[in-house]
This record gives C-alpha cells, structure tokens and sequence, in this order.
C-alpha cells in the first residue's frame, strides 16, 4: 500500500508540550497531535480499512479515529515530523503480511540434553527423601 496517499487526511493539532523545559515549555505550543480517521477515510478501501481497525484496534477511539502525539523535540515542526513518521510505520506495519513459520523438530542432541536434564533433577530430589534406617 502507497502510504503517502493518505496525507490528504491527515489532521494535525498544537499544544505546550508538558515535563522540563524551562520558559520554552509554558509559552510555545510544540506537541504535535496527528489524527487520522480510519473509518471515514476516502483514500482506504473497505478492506484496507478493515484490516487497519483490526490491527489497530487498540489504538483507535470510539469513533474509529487514530490519535498519535509527540513532545520530546524543541520544535513544533520537528514534532510533526516524528509524529508522521511514527504514523506511516504504524500503517506499514499493520499491513505486513506475518511470515509463516515453518513447523520443525528438535535435534537428537536437544532431546537428549533434555532428558538427561531430567533426570539429574529427580535424582536431586529423591537425595532430599528421608532415609529410613
């Protein structure tokens, strides 16, 4: 998917960043606020949207609206440019397709490791059993 198509849509907001920071803090407005609404989104088709509501489920509001922020930089448009950035990885990442594990079996050499582990362990604990004379 050509994530640069849903720029159109997206919305940004500013406010004072919170934490340290000094004087800059209190009177300049560099957080950057993205939102993006997945479901009345007219770049996405109903399969890319379902799929983005799926993956993103936890990330969306009630409305179906995704909220991203960032506040670490001094700037209001080096802000921006993370909080985009960290948006189109969000998307790119919700739409990788998962590798398919491939089932495999454990080596003879695992398997006896394993089993030899066992049984140094119960030889341990039947040491700890009382001895009856």
């Amino acid at each position: 998917m050509d994530t640069s198509r849903l720029q159109p849509e997206l919305q940004y907001q500013f406010a004072r960043s919170g934490g340290a920071g000094g004087q800059n803090v209190n009177k300049v407005a560099t957080k950057a606020e993205l939102r993006f609404n997945v479901r009345q989104s007219q770049v996405l088709t109903e399969e890319e949207r379902a799929i983005l509501e799926e993956k993103l489920a936890s990330k969306l509001t009630t409305e179906g609206e995704l909220v991203l922020t960032h506040q670490t930089e001094r700037t209001q448009l080096a802000n921006k440019e993370k909080v985009t950035k960290k948006f189109y990885r969000l998307i790119e990442k919700a739409f990788e397709k998962p590798k398919p594990r491939r089932a495999t079996r454990p080596s003879k050499a695992a398997v006896a490791e394993r089993i030899a582990a066992k049984k140094h362990k119960g030889e341990v604990k039947e040491k700890r059993k009382k001895v009856d004379f």
